[in-house]
């Protein structure tokens, strides 16, 4: 009966599944849990998360409105008022993954914001790259044209 009402709940395309539930998954999972306990990466997450937002904030840029998070789970937000033209969120994280120094991935998660979520396994210099790379895209926002920022890959 239960399972009954679960399958009418999620339907073809709504669900997914890192760990889908098969005994080799589970497997999998276990271990890597194990990892995370063993190599004490809540811990670490939490310290270099915090070392992470403290140096978005040190950019002082007008454009960059909030940096929040938990871990290395964060976000920036965007002030609108800042940008030129049609320069949101996906003009950002466009910026950074073409960055010719340090290409960087991140996901505009609405018009004004951009979730940065680094690997457990990153280091302080990683970040550091990551930070230098948005404060280059940041200070970039107002360019009309992706060509015509210098350290854009063509």
């Amino acid at each position: 009966r239960i399972a009954r009402s679960w399958f009418t709940l999620l339907t073809p395309g709504s669900h997914g599944s890192t760990f889908g539930g098969n005994p080799v998954a589970c497997a999998v999972t276990r271990a890597a849990l194990e990892v995370v306990k063993d190599e004490g990466l809540i811990a670490r997450a939490a310290e270099l998360g915090e070392y992470f937002r403290a140096q978005l904030n040190a950019i002082g840029s007008p454009v960059i409105k909030l940096v929040r998070g938990k871990g290395l789970l964060n976000a920036v937000v965007i002030e609108a008022s800042e940008l030129h033209g049609d320069q949101t969120a996906l003009r950002v994280c466009y910026l950074m993954a073409r960055d010719a120094e340090c290409a960087v991935l991140a996901k505009p998660t609405h018009d004004t914001i951009i979730r940065l979520a680094p690997p457990l396994t990153v280091d302080k210099a990683d970040l550091d790259a990551i930070v230098a790379t948005f404060a280059r895209a940041v200070a970039a926002i107002g360019v009309t044209h992706p060509k015509d920022v210098p350290f854009v890959h063509q």
